[in-house]
């Protein structure tokens, strides 16, 4: 059987970086591709790699956003960046 994760022990998805989240997701997918999983650890994988997909798409959005100077205040490593601008100046 795959190795599995008890839920326990995942970390939560909002403190998880973009990579790691893909990272995440990839690994879930091919878990679930394998097909060797029960039905109950299945549902479970399946609903985090929908929230791991979600958060990558955050990230995204909101990189696309920055890039087209679009970016609002939230946006992930918005205010590190701002911090990093007030400490040059």
């Amino acid at each position: 059987m795959a190795d599995v994760k008890p839920p326990s022990t995942e970390r939560p998805i909002e403190d998880l970086t973009y990579e790691q989240a893909r990272d995440e997701l990839v690994t879930i997918v091919s878990q679930l591709e394998a097909g060797q999983l029960p039905l109950e650890d299945s549902l479970r994988l399946w609903e985090r790699g929908e929230a791991l997909a979600a958060h990558c798409s955050t990230w995204l959005d909101q990189a696309e956003a920055r890039l087209t100077g679009d970016a609002p205040a939230s946006a992930p490593g918005a205010k590190a960046d701002a911090d990093a601008q007030d400490d040059e100046a």
